[in-house]
Parts: C-alpha cells; sequence; structure tokens
C-alpha cells in the first residue's frame, strides 16, 4: 500500500492560518450559494470586485481581448465560465478547472399547494440520487425565483435568518411504525411522501359588509324559515330564497381549504405571488442549516452541498489567486451534473464551446479550426468529490484504493460504475505530467477509486468534457455523508485541493 501522510503533521503556523482564512471564505460561500442560480450570483459578486468583466460588456464596447484581462460569461443564471486570457494564442489550448454547483435536493412541482385535513403542503420531486429518509423531520428553507407573466422576477427566500420560519417532510412516529420498519430503506419514505408542511392556520374570517345586525335577526329567521320549507313563500321573497342559497354556496366555497388560502394570502403578501406562479417557478427545497465547523478539533466543515461546491469553490479561489500565465486560464462552473449533465446549462449543452467562439472571436482569434484547436489542445481538472473513507463501513471500500481524510486532494484515473461504465479514463502520461507538478508545489495527493467494484460508482463530467480530445483527469476533495442533507468534508484536504488547482493552472 503506498502510504501518504497527513497533511496536518506538515503545516506551518503560517499556513494554518491559510487554512483556516480559506475555511471561513468557504463556509460563507456555502451559506451564500445553496442553488445553483444563487452560487453564479455569488461568484460574479466576487469576480467583479477582483475586476472581471462580463464578455457581454467585452462586445457591447467593441474591446480587443489582450492577456491579463478578466472575463466571465453566464447561462441562464445557473452556470458560469471565467477566463484569465493567456499570453499564447487560445488555440494553443487553455487550463480549465471544470466543476458542478448542483446538489441533491427536493424541487417543488409545478401545482405543488394543497390541504388535507386542515394542513397545507407543497408537493416535492426530489432532484439527484438520495436517500429519501434523510430528509424527513430536518429542518428545510425554500429558495428560487418566481417568474411571472408580466418579465418581472421575484427571489424567494425562507429559512435562512435567524427569525425566519422553517419548513419540514413528517414521519411517521416509531410507535405506529412496525410496518414501516420493515420495508427496504429505498422505500421506508416514498417519493411521493416528501411533501413540505408548510401550514396549519386557517385564514382569519372576514366580517360581511352589511352582515345583519342582532336587530334584523327576526326578519333573517324569517327568510331562513321561508328557503327551508318551514314557512308559507311569497312570490316577493322567492328570489331572495335563491339568493340567500346563491350566498351559502358562495360562503362553503369560500370557506373550503382555508390553510390552504391563509398560506396563498402571505405569498401575496410577501412576494405578489399567485397561485398560478407556482407553474414558473423554480423552487428549491434545501436544509436551513449553516455551515458550521465539525469535531471538537475544528477540523472538519459540515455543510449542505459541499458535492460539489468544496470543489467548484476552491476552483475559484484557485483562478483568482494566479496572475496572467502562458495559457489561457479558465473556471467553468456548470449545471445539471447530479442528472447527467444534461438541459441547457448542464456540460452536455453547447454553452461552453459557444462562449469559447465568443472568447476566441473578442480577441480577434476566432476561426472554426482554431476553436477546435482550442478545445482539443486543452488540458482540464473535473474537479468534483470522492468517497471518503469511512471505518463503520469498512467492507464498501477497498482500502489500497480509497480516499481519505487528511491525505490531500484526490485523484480518480476512471470513475463510472463496475466495468468503468460511463467513465473517462485518464491518460498515464497525463497523470505522471499531474504528479510533477503536485511535488514541485508541494500539494498533498492522493488517488482512489468510489468503492469496491462490484458495489456501485459515480459518474462526473470529465468524460464529456474528454469527447473534444482533451486531456482530462477526475480530481477533488473527499466526502463522508456524500448526498446527504449535510455532508463533510477535512479543512485540510479543501486546503490542498485550492493549492492543487493552483498549481495545475501554473504549471500544466
Amino acid at each position: 500500500m503506498i502510504q501518504k501522510d497527513n497533511a496536518w503533521n506538515t503545516y506551518t503556523e503560517e499556513q494554518l492560518e491559510e487554512l483556516e482564512a480559506l475555511a471561513k471564505r468557504y463556509r460563507a460561500f456555502l451559506d451564500a450559494g445553496k442553488t445553483e442560480r444563487e452560487c453564479v450570483a455569488e461568484t460574479v459578486r466576487i469576480v467583479r470586485a477582483q475586476g472581471y468583466r462580463s464578455l457581454d460588456e467585452v462586445r457591447a464596447l467593441g474591446s480587443r481581448l489582450q492577456a491579463g484581462d478578466k472575463v466571465y460569461a453566464v447561462g441562464m443564471e445557473k452556470t458560469i465560465a471565467l477566463f484569465l486570457i493567456g499570453e499564447q494564442p487560445l488555440e494553443k489550448g487553455m487550463r480549465i478547472l471544470g466543476a458542478h454547483i448542483d446538489s441533491p435536493r427536493l424541487d417543488v412541482k409545478q401545482d405543488p399547494l394543497y390541504e388535507d385535513t386542515e394542513l397545507a403542503y407543497l408537493d416535492t420531486h426530489y432532484y439527484g440520487g438520495i436517500k429519501k429518509y434523510q430528509w424527513v423531520t430536518v429542518p428545510l428553507a425554500i429558495h428560487g425565483v418566481v417568474a411571472k407573466k408580466d418579465g418581472t422576477k421575484v427571489q424567494v427566500c425562507i429559512g435562512e435568518k435567524e427569525d425566519d420560519p422553517v419548513v419540514f417532510v413528517s414521519d411517521l412516529l416509531v410507535h405506529l411504525s412496525g410496518e414501516q420498519m420493515e420495508k427496504k430503506a429505498r422505500v421506508v419514505i416514498e417519493g411521493e411522501n416528501l411533501d413540505i408542511l408548510v401550514g396549519s392556520r386557517p385564514q382569519p374570517k372576514a366580517k360581511k359588509v352589511g352582515e345583519p345586525g342582532e336587530a334584523e335577526s327576526s326578519a333573517s329567521d324569517l327568510n331562513d324559515a321561508e328557503c327551508a320549507g318551514t314557512a308559507p313563500k311569497t312570490s316577493a321573497n322567492g328570489a331572495e330564497c335563491m339568493e340567500s342559497a346563491g350566498r351559502e354556496s358562495d360562503d362553503k366555497k369560500a370557506e373550503k381549504d382555508m390553510v390552504k388560502q391563509n398560506i396563498l394570502a402571505i405569498l401575496k403578501e410577501a412576494y405578489d405571488m399567485e397561485e398560478e406562479d407556482f407553474l414558473s417557478a423554480e423552487l428549491e427545497i434545501v436544509p436551513a442549516e449553516k455551515a458550521r465547523d465539525c469535531g471538537l478539533d475544528r477540523s472538519m466543515i459540515m455543510a449542505y452541498g459541499q458535492d460539489d461546491r468544496v470543489c467548484a469553490y476552491t476552483s475559484l479561489e484557485a483562478l483568482l489567486s494566479v496572475p496572467t500565465q502562458e495559457y489561457t486560464c479558465c473556471c467553468l462552473l456548470v449545471d445539471k451534473e447530479e442528472i447527467g449533465s444534461v438541459g441547457a446549462t448542464g456540460m452536455q449543452s453547447r454553452f461552453f464551446e459557444n462562449t469559447v467562439a465568443e472568447l476566441m472571436d473578442c480577441a480577434g482569434q476566432y476561426s472554426e479550426l482554431a476553436l477546435r484547436r482550442a478545445l482539443s489542445r486543452s488540458r482540464m481538472l473535473s474537479s468534483d468529490v470522492s468517497a471518503a473513507y469511512d471505518p463503520l463501513y469498512w467492507r464498501y471500500f477497498e482500502k489500497k484504493n480509497s480516499a481519505y481524510f487528511g491525505k490531500g486532494l484526490v485523484f480518480n484515473k476512471f470513475t463510472g460504475s463496475r466495468g468503468k461504465s460511463g467513465s473517462n479514463d485518464a491518460n498515464a502520461e497525463y497523470i505522471a505530467a499531474i504528479r510533477a507538478l503536485l511535488d514541485k508545489h508541494k500539494v498533498a495527493y492522493q488517488t482512489a477509486e468510489l468503492g469496491k467494484v462490484d458495489i456501485g460508482g459515480g459518474g462526473t463530467i470529465a468524460y464529456i468534457s474528454a469527447l473534444y480530445g482533451m486531456e482530462v483527469i477526475d480530481s477533488g476533495v473527499a466526502v463522508l455523508n456524500m448526498h446527504a442533507p449535510m455532508e463533510v468534508t477535512s479543512k485540510a484536504d479543501v486546503y490542498e485541493a485550492m493549492k492543487g488547482y493552483r498549481a495545475f493552472l501554473m504549471e500544466a
């Protein structure tokens, strides 16, 4: 077994200070970006403060990009590509750090709000691979956007402030769960039972204008008696009976689903939102917990969404920390990896390819052949997390080829499942070059596979980038509790990932 030192044993006091400062910034990023839209918005905020400009601004000004220029492009508010223009022409290739910023969660359906026995719920559809039973009885927050027919958009964030309410998914009490406990874990909680409880208070009844008082009760009682058939009707009050019956029907309709109506009234007041606006809303249900130091020694970070925002943030930090390089440096943060990198904001879209074409055009270097050369000659780290070895579940790991906390940046020569199905398999020559640059920059690193061969597996965006012919290998941070509501990483591994990504941009 190839032995690797624990990185904690190698740090100077100055490095420990850098590590803690990075961890603090990282926790703040996690709290600010619990959805892909929020991650992109927070990234834009950070990079604009560092002198980055939108590629749209560059085009509008008719500027010619030169070495040292810093630009970015955003796709549908859910994916972003950042570039530090290098000294070599773009067709010589780029040095790319690619990560994804979507994470497993619950998505609110398009027609979600309903009431059952005076409890109001939002119907959901889970996103990505989750253990459904992990999402019950934990405090949850609602994040997202509501797009209205008039073209306006409303940002929604409920459950993050100290005095905000939270929502949750209920579970069957243990006293009645004998039958439930006999089920397999994957069906203990059914997908259709992951509905979010959002209210239990009926809407207050408004007093009707002109409602009769006690003095008018005798006339009213007579009319009611006549309509009920207990008093003789007159032709004059026949119409009154019909009107009274209509009022009663409307009143009963208005009193139906009063808890739901109260929720709608709250949404109307807070976000000017009607029930039909759910049709064009993207609302994500995520854990309401903040990122926290973990362990009595504060050596770890516990937070939602570290798969794969831990690699996204360390890639971003690496890009912002390097000066102008020989080759153009890129940080690419994409959406939809957890469901196959599909859609207009996933890696399988043409967003990145089109953005590079626009970039080359703004640099006066575009041609179709030059674009193909730029992509095929690039080198990339597909920055995604790996499974940390867990001694409590040792039988699912192969010790010699597992990732460990404190041993640094993890490299996966291949991912996929079982017989390497669906994987990118990095070239030996490329791995040798990566090893050399990491050793030169004194970066702690390790290699791993995702569990035992026949147990399972997973995928990344690496195979998609490899379709261009570029050199790609998966690299990232080891994570415990991957895809759970709260995931755990080692601060040392976060620090080494940033160092490794920076070394790659400077030397690869």
